[in-house]
């Protein structure tokens, strides 16, 4: 079915560039690969030998029939397979030869092909197909109750467009596929809107109702924005339990493997106003790792009203997201918006109280982004709510330069304090929610409905000091919203460096609104760090505003 971004092979090449971050930090391009950490190179002819691996030497026999098939199997694998030397993937043997970008967007899966078409089955699987940047595949396998067998696909499972029609050769076995995407009733009750979509290295990306495809999530991030190559962690085999008929929600299972990490993931997806993603990951250790990125999500950030004289646009922001949302076990949520940096940028943020943390988009109307194509306000938020004991972390917020909306420069992720040891193994559970989150004003403190920023001093006259900023935060609803003109309220506010030159808060006249506006001197300082909030009354009135005021 078609989405709000267009035909499902456009909304693929849209995906696409998200598993290109790495280009961005690295020589490294994420994009999906084919020999996986069970040890064997996954062909059309031969995908049973993937059912049973052997790790030791890298073949497998072939079974006759289902093998039996579960989480804790799946896990055992991994573990037995991070004992052993990591094998690079290896390029699939090409279908359709040179396969280029425009040969690209004219294959498009075949709808009257997916799979899982029985009555009253509520999902049905599509795959995306080899070749381009997706050389390397994956293999797909079905369980049944316990039981797995593989999926094989062939050109007869596609619809081949214009001049690349002629090139493809009929009914040819795919040497595996470069990932899938499933579908459902999402938005309405008569049609299978697509859901959520696994390709490329370990990305993925899912959607909630009236929502359009925007960030994408990571299996897993390791030595992101250390200033040296990334590693890339990819999903080389999949099990997806086949749905019983009217079943609201679907599992699938995923083997990662990596230079210097195996693991087992576990996902139960349920579609909805908000669609939910439970995840299990459980991982085991090839080598020591400098940097374990867990739950990490991937966003693009171009400019918003706070820098939109760097661009000469017609649009007033350019967004996937526009801030880091961490809220509290007490309720207190902090608000990071977010930058496009001269520079490589780095924010850690210490959280022993933390029940939640995510990449948001709050703002919500057409005429907040004026792009009739994007749609950027039906962008979905992601929130990653933590289950059991994480130990201790820091959430930390990567934000890279970039001039192109077509580049994803925005990472977040949870960093465990122990770093991760050769020989050790480690669970993580959390949930991911996808939706309009957020934007909740109900609550008691105030929402942080803008960032404004330029030149400090006094508007319209000359000879401000160039080390002089000027920062507006406007606050809407809670306790605040009610309260006269001249309530007896504190604005508090800290800096890393510099000093404070003004503060002033007042109600903006006609509004439920109140603006904080406070004036920065600088001086030489490169980097700035600032914190606000407004109290009263014996209590915090707002969300904690945090910002990162980085100088060329």
């Amino acid at each position: 079915m078609l989405n709000k971004l267009g035909s499902p092979t456009q909304d693929l090449l849209h995906l696409n560039r998200r598993t290109l971050l790495g280009a961005l930090t690295s020589s490294v391009a994420a994009v999906a690969l084919s020999r996986g950490a069970l040890g064997q190179t996954v062909a059309a002819s031969d995908t049973e030998a993937a059912i049973e691996p052997s790790v030791s030497d890298g073949q497998a026999p072939v079974p006759a029939g289902p093998q039996p098939f579960s989480f804790e199997w799946l896990d055992a694998q991994m573990k037995q397979a991070s004992e052993a030397e990591y094998v690079p993937a290896v390029d699939a043997p090409e279908v359709i030869e040179n396969l280029d970008y425009d040969d690209y967007r004219k294959i498009q899966f075949d709808p009257k092909r997916s799979r899982w078409q029985d009555d009253g089955v509520l999902f049905r699987l599509h795959a995306f197909h080899p070749g381009w940047l997706y050389k390397q595949t994956v293999a797909i396998h079905e369980v049944v109750d316990g039981f797995q067998t593989p999926m094989g696909f062939s050109t007869d499972d596609f619809l081949y467009y214009e001049d690349l029609a002629p090139r493809v050769p009929q009914h040819a076995e795919l040497p595996g596929v470069a990932g899938f995407r499933l579908n459902t009733p999402l938005n309405r009750a008569d049609m299978f809107d697509e859901l959520i979509a696994f390709v490329g290295a370990s990305y993925f990306r899912a959607l909630a109702r009236d929502s359009s495809y925007g960030l994408s999530a990571r299996g897993l991030a390791i030595n992101t924005g250390l200033g040296r190559e990334e590693e890339f962690p990819r999903f080389s085999d999949f099990w997806l339990e086949r749905p019983k008929a009217g079943q609201e929600n679907v599992v699938v299972y995923a083997a990662l493997d990596s230079p210097s990490c195996t693991g087992a993931y576990r996902f139960v997806i349920r579609p909805g106003a908000e669609t939910t993603i439970d995840v299990t990951a459980k991982l085991h250790f090839r080598k020591d790792v400098e940097q374990l990125g867990v739950a990490a999500l991937t966003s693009m950030f171009l400019f918003d009203e706070k820098n939109s004289d760097t661009f000469d646009d017609y649009r007033p922001q350019v967004h996937d997201s526009n801030a880091l949302m961490v809220v509290r076990t007490d309720g207190d949520v902090l608000w990071r918006p977010l930058n496009n940096p001269p520079r490589l940028a780095s924010t850690y943020l210490n959280e022993p109280n933390l029940k939640s943390f995510g990449l948001i988009q709050r703002d919500r109307d057409f005429t907040d982004y004026q792009d009739a194509g994007a749609q950027y306000q039906d962008r979905p938020s992601v929130l990653v709510e933590p289950k059991g004991e994480w130990g201790a972390g820091a959430i930390r917020l990567v934000e890279i330069p970039s001039d192109l909306e077509g580049n994803d420069n925005i990472v977040s992720f949870w960093v465990p304090l122990e770093k991760p040891r050769a020989g050790e193994s480690r669970e993580y559970s959390y949930r991911l929610r996808w939706g309009t989150l957020g934007t909740n004003r109900d609550g008691d403190r105030a929402w942080i409905v803008n960032t404004l920023a330029g030149q400090g001093g006094t508007s319209g006259v000359s000879g401000a000091k160039e080390s002089l900023r000027k920062f507006v935060i406007d606050f809407d609803g809670g306790l605040m919203a009610d309260l006269p003109a001249d309530a007896k309220m504190e604005p508090v506010v800290t800096l890393s460096h510099g000093k404070i030159q003004h503060i002033a808060l007042s109600k903006i006249e006609n509004t439920t609104k109140w603006r904080l506006v406070i004036d920065v001197d600088g001086g030489n300082e490169r980097l700035v760090e600032l914190v606000a909030h407004v109290a009263g009354f014996g209590r915090k009135l707002t969300e904690t505003w945090i910002y990162q005021w980085m100088r060329t």
